[in-house]
C-alpha cells in the first residue's frame, strides 16, 4: 500500500485530535505509530491515552518553553529553535529505520511559522518518505507548497470557541 502526506491545518481547534485519531485507526489495525512533537511539550489527555497502548504507538513529545514563541527573549528563542531542529532531524532518522507505517509531525507547521524549520527541509522529508510511509503534518497555516505537495488537506476553521466567552481551557477536552 501507498503511504500518503495527509495535512491538517486552519484556525479551529481539533489539528493534533484529528491526527492523533487517524494515528489511532491505524494502531488498530496493526500498524505502528510515531508522533513526534514540535513546539508542544504538555500533558495532555491524549498522550496519556497514548502512552497505554505500548510500542505501537510512540511520541517523541517537544518540550514547551513555557512561553509562545512572540514572548521568547532571544536566547529563549535561539534555544527553541535548535531544540525543534532536533526534533525533526529525529523525525527524519525515524523514518528512514522502516520501523514506522506512520509518522506525525504535530505543529511542525507552527514551527515552520515561527522560522524554527525550514519549510524547504521538510519538503525535502516529504520527498525522501519511504513509499509505504503516511506522513501527517498538523498546524495552523499550511504553505501553498506544502499543501500543492499533500494528497490530504483539511482545514479545521474556527466559527466559534468558547474562549471567545471567556472560557478557558478544560481538562479532558482541550487538554
Amino acid at each position: 500500500m501507498e503511504g500518503l502526506v495527509h495535512i491538517y491545518t486552519g484556525d479551529g481547534k481539533g489539528k493534533t485530535t484529528a491526527a492523533v485519531g487517524l494515528g489511532l485507526r491505524a494502531w488498530g489495525r496493526g500498524k505502528k505509530v510515531l508522533m513526534v512533537q514540535f513546539l508542544k511539550g504538555m500533558e495532555s489527555g491524549e498522550l496519556i491515552a497514548i502512552d497505554k497502548l505500548g510500542e505501537g504507538f510512540m511520541v517523541n513529545r517537544g518540550k514547551f518553553m513555557g512561553k509562545f514563541t512572540w514572548d521568547m527573549s532571544k536566547k529563549e528563542r535561539k534555544e527553541s529553535e535548535a531544540l525543534q531542529k532536533r526534533q525533526l532531524e529525529y523525525a527524519w532518522k525515524q523514518m528512514k529505520t522502516d520501523q514506522w507505517d506512520m509518522l506525525i509531525l504535530d505543529e511542525i507547521l507552527a514551527a515552520i511559522a515561527a522560522r524554527m524549520v525550514r519549510q524547504e527541509d521538510v519538503l525535502a522529508l516529504i520527498r525522501d518518505k519511504p513509499d509505504r510511509l503516511e506522513l501527517v503534518l498538523t498546524g495552523r497555516n499550511a504553505p501553498d507548497q506544502l499543501v500543492d505537495a499533500a494528497d490530504y488537506v483539511s482545514e479545521i476553521r474556527e466559527r466559534k470557541h468558547p474562549f471567545q466567552r471567556g472560557i478557558g481551557a478544560r481538562r479532558g477536552i482541550e487538554d
